[in-house]
């Protein structure tokens, strides 16, 4: 069985994603290539063999031909494609976030239970990275003993001129608020959001320091910093009443030199997380074949949202701010 898929967006994270598919997957064929600029959309179909380009999403998803869909076009169109997707009877796997407004997400949400089976997939790849699955595995085997903690931070080297504090919140914070939540299989009750009184606020990418509560009675942190000069690096910490897993980052090489042994820091996040987005574009194709879902939902991707949102009224209002959630369809009752 071959899978068809027609790729939404073709900037850095679509380009991305075709060679994966093109390169280091079997079983799947690039169909189309689909992006506003047609250039960069057949720079893209011509380096990956796909013979198809367009610049309209909505025959993307309509066309026949087309098995599946990956979105990575821009945040704001991500909810109205995976809505299309999912009315079209499409598995859809889309970029995170679902969407930066929760009631976006809840008419995707509402489409799939409509339809009355899950189609979405939400580009939260960390699920499937080594060192985040190690440390899930520690904490379900019983190993760490009952979670207490999770302590997360996110740097990047720096941030665009537009970056401000919320969309630290909105943009950069919502792979944390997620892993913490699967890691710890819990759902997040207050948000509270800090700013260093050395930073300035006008400055773009200030950083910020967020603490939530949960469901289960655990404290989690993540600190977001888009101006941290020296690299991408995002590290964690679970810490349980019996011990605690540290996150490792993949080194390939050691350089001993000048009285230093040295590695670096990537400057973005794909070398970090390769072969996360490898395992779960896998985990993707096999998810359609087998017709068992596996991933983020659509769900996973609101409560993603809703932290978000709740954070970011903490930030204006110098508050700590409940996490209000719609009730939970039975679609979305197993996590996996």
């Amino acid at each position: 069985m071959t899978i068809r898929i027609g790729l939404i967006g073709a900037g850095i994270m679509g380009a991305d994603h075709a060679r994966i598919l093109a390169e280091e997957l079997p079983g799947v064929s690039l169909h189309t290539i689909c992006d506003a600029d047609l250039a960069r959309a057949r720079a893209i179909a011509d380096a990956t063999g796909t013979a198809n380009v367009s610049s309209d999403p909505a025959s993307v998803i309509a066309d026949k031909t087309v098995d599946a869909v990956l979105i990575a076009s821009p945040d704001q169109t991500h909810a109205p494609l995976s809505k299309a997707c999912v009315e079209a009877g499409k598995p859809v796997l889309c970029e995170k976030p679902l969407s930066q407004d929760s009631a976006e997400c809840l008419d995707v949400i509402a489409a799939e239970t409509r339809r009355g089976k899950r189609l979405v997939q939400i580009g939260f790849m960390r699920r499937f990275d080594p060192a985040y699955m190690e440390m899930r595995g520690a904490l379900q085997s019983g190993r760490i003993g009952k979670a207490v903690m999770m302590h997360n931070f996110h740097r990047n080297v720096s941030a665009p001129a537009n970056f401000t504090g919320q969309m630290a919140i909105t943009n950069s914070a919502p792979h944390e608020f997620d892993i913490a939540r699967f890691v710890l299989d819990t759902e997040y009750e207050t948000v509270s959001v800090f700013r260093p009184r050395l930073s300035d606020p006008a400055k773009a990418g200030s950083p910020v320091f967020m603490v939530l509560s949960t469901s289960g009675g655990q404290l989690v942190n993540v600190e977001i910093n888009n101006n941290a000069a020296y690299g991408y690096d995002v590290r964690g910490e679970l810490v349980g009443e019996q011990g605690s897993v540290f996150l490792r980052s993949p080194v390939a090489s050691e350089i001993h030199a000048g009285l230093q042994a040295a590695t670096a820091y990537p400057a973005d996040w794909r070398p970090r997380f390769a072969e996360a987005y490898r395992r779960q574009n896998a985990a993707w194709l096999k998810s359609i074949e087998t017709g068992v879902p596996v991933g983020a939902s659509a769900w996973d991707g609101y409560a993603a949202t809703l932290a978000a949102e709740a954070g970011v009224t903490s930030l204006d209002e110098n508050r700590p701010v409940a996490v209000s959630s719609a009730a939970k369809p039975k679609l979305y009752e197993d996590r996996t």
